[in-house]
């Protein structure tokens, strides 16, 4: 998505060199497969800004055409700024697709950190051949997205890698967002007492994407979770003001983030099994695989530590979401085995839940 006027501005209208034949980009309209010149900053790249990315993601700041985007900010806040890259395969799966993950995902950084989501980038490194008709599918989806989480795109940029040098279509994103004043989430703020609450099952992202590769059909439709959390998160936080800390458990799953948490506030944490929600499907799935739904990645479920004494209320604001509906107590904060997760099951036995080592799947997100 370049957007350098100059460079536009420099590419010559007469211009008429096959691109096929000589690599080298040229004004060619409305081709149906991404080319090398889509990315050369010339005409075909203000060509695919003209016909995919500007109708999607239509903003004053994008319209204006600038090498940066210069955005307002409420005064007085905290400003909250991530980024992250999305390789998934493939793009598209049972309940989403790799543009609506990319936005959903910075969203959900940002929103776990407290921050109100206000404005994303996109980075596409695209491969030649990629038909133009799958990203626009990808494009209108994150817009989408964004729609859905309330956050505008308002800058961008667009690569393109030779034939066979990419796996279609990479994303990175990256998000602004505001912190309330007064607001402070973090891992290193859970305390001996506190509840571990879940938002939903867990499991279910990693598992509609295996299914896809393996070809694995379920009696019911499982599909991936990914979604916005920054509305739940709102629910809960104007619920429980108190909340220690929010984290939504995608690479290496519930295990990962826990063990995150202990770590970092130097406290123990406890669970039970049993009150894990997890779909009998993705357990299915994970036996048949030699998995564990702890390790398995999600993108659209929160785990929140709360204090005692207002987790009731915590879970009765989460339930009251959509995406909250399966919301969880599934564990407490103890100042026995710093560090360490320890599970108990519904047997009564208990085993250590370490942080993932490796790749579980690869490609997920």
């Amino acid at each position: 998505m370049s957007r350098n006027p100059s460079t536009i501005l420099k590419a010559s209208p007469t211009a008429a060199i096959d691109p096929t034949a000589s690599g080298c980009p040229t004004p060619r309209e409305e081709t149906e497969q991404i080319l090398l010149g889509h990315g050369s900053g010339g005409m075909m790249s203000a060509d695919l800004m003209r016909r995919v990315f500007l109708p999607a993601f239509d903003n004053e700041v994008l319209a204006a055409m600038e090498d940066q985007a210069t955005v307002a900010f409420p005064s007085g806040r905290r400003l909250a700024f991530t980024t992250d890259s999305y390789v998934v395969r493939p793009i598209f799966f049972p309940g989403g697709d790799i543009g609506r993950l990319a936005v959903n995902g910075t969203v959900n950084d940002l929103a776990v950190g407290g921050a109100r989501p206000l404005y994303l980038s996109a980075a596409f490194i695209l491969e030649e051949g990629l038909a133009i008709a799958d990203l626009k599918r990808v494009v209108r989806s994150m817009r989408e997205a964004c729609d859905e989480s309330g956050v505008a795109m308002v800058t961008g940029d667009t690569k393109v890698v030779d034939r066979g040098k990419g796996d279609r279509i990479f994303i990175t994103t990256s998000g602004v967002g505001v912190v309330p004043a007064g607001r402070s989430l973090s891992i290193r703020n859970a305390r001996p007492g506190d509840r571990i609450l879940v938002s939903g099952t867990m499991g279910d992202h990693g598992i509609a994407i295996l299914s896809v590769r393996e070809g694995i059909e379920f009696e019911t439709v499982l599909e991936s979770d990914t979604a916005p959390l920054n509305g739940l998160a709102d629910v809960l936080l104007e619920a429980c003001p108190d909340v220690r800390c929010l984290r939504d458990p995608t690479r290496g799953g519930l295990s990962s983030a826990l063990n995150e948490l202990a770590k970092g506030s130097g406290v123990g944490v406890e669970l039970e099994e049993s009150a894990i929600p997890v779909r009998p499907e993705v357990r299915a799935a994970c036996e048949l695989f030699g998995l564990d739904p702890m390790y398995v990645a999600n993108e659209g479920k929160l785990i929140a530590v709360v204090p005692r004494e207002t987790a009731g209320r915590a879970l009765a604001a989460m339930r009251s979401h959509p995406l909250g509906r399966d919301s969880a107590v599934v564990g407490e904060v103890v100042s026995s085995h710093r560090g360490l997760v320890v599970m108990t099951s519904p047997f009564g036995g208990q085993r250590m839940v370490a942080m993932i080592a490796g790749e579980h799947l690869p490609r997920i997100c």
